[in-house]
């Protein structure tokens, strides 16, 4: 079986402590409906954009996600097509079947997820199959060799040794076996092409099956391709560290931990009492973003009042906000005390 050599350095320990604070706050958050789903379909869109365009792809992230909404914009077919392929393979990852912790990784599995990336781009009898020549991994933005990865007869012995570390309860955090099955995935190189996408995929269900889907908020590819120069440099690093993986741990619990403390910041912006479920009964309730500034801003100073207005919505008109301030008062989330211009609002 497959055996990664690391080690732990404060760094690591650094970012898997922020992953785990960030973790927290974003889990037990007590978003409305509407908000759960829009951060789950911004880190598809940006999953899916951002995992194609660092292989190449030429659509831009509005292009991508007007394409993954069925709309036709200009483009080459193939960039098209990468983007739909990423979409159906981001969905089966995320699907409960799949991301479930009970449920192995097969090779049948892996190759089914090339299968669908590589879908009417690569000639049919290549798509899900392993390769069976030798191939060279080039920085798709300088065209310069990567690496060499094994020889093909080598693939099916590699890959089933990686996949009895995944599937094994080797004592190992999920973040970092996440970074270990992204790294040996790219290092055996298993296809002809399409590696990379199945490589991003496959350490995002790790992360899921281990507990740590998060509510499915996050996409480390714009991470990746922020910075594609750097991404290339830590994949390579483990070689020129003759097979250690510590600098690319690093780089990749430091990406993980960004990716949630912007998501973090975004939700506690956003994110409302966390009894109003309760107040609710249970109920959803789609707030406007005046109705949530509000909010917001009771919690931050204790209570509004009409003198507040201009200095918290300057183009808003008197009445307008008191009508806002009438459904959240209706709601039993705040309280008004007070019938004059001097009266408080207060949360409930």
């Amino acid at each position: 079986m497959y055996s990664p050599k690391f080690t732990i350095t404060n760094q690591i320990l650094k970012n898997i402590g922020s992953i785990e604070a960030s973790r927290e706050v974003i889990d037990h958050a007590p978003l409305l409906p509407f908000y759960e789903r829009e951060f789950q379909k911004d880190a598809l869109v940006r999953a899916v954009h951002y995992g194609t365009h660092i292989e190449g792809n030429e659509l831009n992230l509005s292009q991508a996600e007007k394409v993954m909404d069925g709309i036709e914009v200009p483009g080459r077919d193939r960039d098209i097509q990468e983007v739909i392929n990423y979409r159906k393979v981001m969905e089966l990852i995320g699907s409960s079947r799949i991301s479930d912790i009970k449920t192995e990784i097969t090779e049948d599995l892996i190759k089914q997820m090339h299968k669908i990336t590589v879908d009417k781009i690569l000639p049919a009898d290549q798509c899900g199959q392993l390769r069976k020549t030798q191939v060279v991994v080039k920085n798709s933005y300088t065209g310069e060799i990567s690496f060499r990865p094994p020889m093909a007869v080598a693939v099916p012995f590699q890959l089933k040794d990686l996949l009895e570390f995944l599937n094994s309860k080797e004592d190992i955090h999920p973040i970092l076996k996440s970074a270990v099955s992204h790294f040996e995935f790219v290092r055996i190189h298993p296809f002809l092409d399409g590696n990379g996408r199945v490589a991003r995929a496959l350490s995002t269900l790790i992360l899921f099956q281990e507990g740590y889907d998060i509510r499915k908020f996050f996409s480390l590819e714009e991470y990746f391709d922020t910075d594609a120069a750097r991404y290339y440099q830590a994949l390579q690093s483990v070689e020129k560290n003759d097979g250690v993986l510590t600098e690319w741990l690093e780089y990749f619990s430091l990406g993980l931990a960004i990716e949630l403390s912007k998501i973090k910041d975004k939700i506690e912006a956003i994110s409302v009492d966390v009894n109003l479920k309760e107040k609710l009964g249970g109920q959803p309730l789609l707030l406007s973003d005046r109705q949530l500034k509000i909010i917001q801003y009771i919690q931050k100073t204790g209570f509004l009042q009409n003198k507040a207005f201009v200095q918290l919505f300057p183009m808003v008109s008197e009445d307008t906000i008191l009508n806002e301030l009438k459904v959240l008062v209706h709601s039993g989330i705040i309280k008004k005390h007070g019938v004059t211009k001097g009266a408080k609002y207060i949360m409930a």
